[in-house]
Formats: C-alpha cells, sequence, structure tokens
C-alpha cells in the first residue's frame, strides 16, 4: 500500500462553493456533511469559509468510492460567528480549491478551529436551526 500524507493546504471557498460540497456529499451519501439546508439558513450569504484536512476516511462498504478527506470545516454564520463542523471531500474536488498563502491568516483559522464552536453546541445553545441528517 502506497502512503499518500494528508495534504497540508488551508482551502478557503464561499457560500455558494460550500453548499455545492455539501450537496455533492450529500449525492455521494458521504459520512461527514451538513444537510444543504442547514448551510443555506445559517451560513453568511458573502461568508468566507475554510477547509483543513484532518485525515483520509475509506468507505469499506463502500468500495466504488475514492478515499475521501475528512476536513475540518470553518463556517461563518449569519451573525458573524463562526462554527466549526467536519466535511468529507473527494480529492480531486479539494484540489483546484482555492488556498490560503497569508501565513497569518492561515494562524488565525487555526486558533479559529481550536476553540470554535461545533455546529451541535451553536444548535444546543438554541443559536440556529437544527440540523437534521
Amino acid at each position: 500500500m502506497v502512503y499518500h500524507p494528508v495534504p497540508r493546504e488551508l482551502k478557503v471557498i464561499d457560500t455558494a462553493l460550500l453548499l455545492r460540497l455539501e450537496e455533492d456529499a450529500l449525492v455521494l451519501q458521504l459520512n461527514q456533511r451538513l444537510p444543504p439546508s442547514w448551510i443555506a439558513a445559517n451560513a453568511a450569504p458573502e461568508g468566507v469559509h475554510h477547509l483543513w484536512p484532518a485525515l483520509w476516511n475509506t468507505l469499506q462498504h463502500r468500495p466504488e468510492l475514492p478515499r475521501q478527506l475528512r476536513c475540518e470545516l470553518l463556517i461563518e454564520l449569519r451573525s458573524g460567528e463562526r462554527v466549526m463542523s467536519l466535511l468529507d471531500v473527494l480529492p480531486h474536488t479539494f484540489a483546484p480549491l482555492p488556498r490560503v498563502t497569508a501565513r497569518d491568516e492561515g494562524m488565525r483559522v487555526a486558533h479559529l478551529l481550536e476553540t470554535a464552536r461545533s455546529v451541535r453546541e451553536w444548535e444546543a445553545e438554541g443559536s440556529g436551526a437544527a440540523v437534521e441528517a
């Protein structure tokens, strides 16, 4: 087996692209995703969101699917707050996404990923529409 390290690229996406990635994950029935309706209801329309690959994921029961990058996802909400979720993305979809090149932006996003509430925590506090899988 050939070892492929997880890419170490922070990606930056807008809400329209985030919605498309979530829709792709839904169609493929990938494990980590949010309902596109949740994104439409809660993500800032002009928001800036970030993806950071955490690990490779393989669906053993679905060998027809290539392995996915399980990414930490930082979502900018309509309120301006940021929450963290996970999103599985196919490598050929991840690679061409725009990447963050500024070190200070990368450091800021890394800090936000470590400190942001998860979507579930945010919802538990009554801040938004509940996630329905």
